[in-house]
């Protein structure tokens, strides 16, 4: 099986933490040049450091800017003119009742969400289309399917991602260019291990295993491996789908989401 990536340049938006820096180490472990994205220097300057250390067989790069607005867009391809492999991981989530959700939540939650990897993906996918190869990434959620009530905005733009994935998909069909969803469950990221502590205030050294199984079993009961994934889970799906292996996968949503989505297909 093929998943050599040596000599494949990657951009891996938001990936100074969680999700993005275990898709961002992935990717180096299997030979990639990874670009390491975040909004600010300092921030990506710890990130490449400390990636550096745990994949010596990649290679990182900086890479800041803000992707969720046009001018960090398009600032950040003039500083990387090209890539083969673009994964869309730049995402921010807010729990809010829907009625107490202004109209620039909405917005600001479609630019972060939806539009950065529009952009990026219009920035990049023809680059690849030319060359013959190139790999395209959303990282969405299992809340594209079953909207969560506490964060109605959050779902919205994970499901128009799904929507953008696979009409990029169609447009490069037959190019050597793939474009995937992956539909991450609950995972115990950098931000939902914030979240937690948070919640558990006063409480010293919190059980963030413990109350992760809590969480599930309250508010995820169908989940089948009755726990939050790690990152790493995430990511081995994520890079998996950017090696030459993942050739026939294309317009598909892929979920690592320990099984809550009550689906069969």
């Amino acid at each position: 099986m093929d998943i050599d990536l040596s000599g494949r340049r990657a951009l891996v938006t938001g990936s100074t933490a969680g999700i993005g820096y275990a898709i961002a180490k992935a990717l180096g472990d299997l030979g990639a040049t990874v670009a390491v994205n975040g909004r600010t220097a300092e921030r990506v300057e710890a990130a490449v450091t400390a990636l550096s250390h745990a994949a010596p067989k990649g290679r990182f790069v900086p890479a800041p800017g803000d992707v969720a607005t046009a001018e960090g867009a398009a600032a950040l391809r003039a500083a990387l003119p090209e890539v083969d492999i673009l994964v869309n991981n730049t995402g921010i989530f807010e729990p809010k009742p829907f009625f107490e959700i202004p109209d620039e939540d909405w917005q600001r939650f479609f630019e972060v969400n939806v539009l950065s990897g529009v952009r990026l993906s219009r920035a990049y996918a023809p680059g690849m289309v030319a060359r013959g190869w190139g790999r395209v990434v959303f990282i969405s959620s299992e809340s594209a399917l079953q909207i969560p009530v506490e964060m109605v905005h959050y779902g919205m733009t994970k499901t128009a991602q799904l929507a953008v994935a696979r009409g990029l998909a169609e447009t490069v069909a037959g190019t050597g260019v793939t474009v995937n969803s992956v539909l991450p469950g609950p995972t115990l990221s950098e931000g939902v291990a914030a979240f937690m502590q948070q919640m558990a205030a006063g409480v010293a050294d919190p059980d963030l295993d413990a109350m992760g199984r809590a969480f599930i079993k309250e508010h995820r009961p169908t989940s089948l491996i009755g726990r939050l994934a790690s990152p790493e889970e995430v990511a081995n799906l994520v890079a998996y789908l950017c090696t030459p292996a993942a050739s026939a996968t294309s317009g598909a949503a892929v979920r690592v989401d320990g099984g809550v989505v009550r689906a069969i297909v």
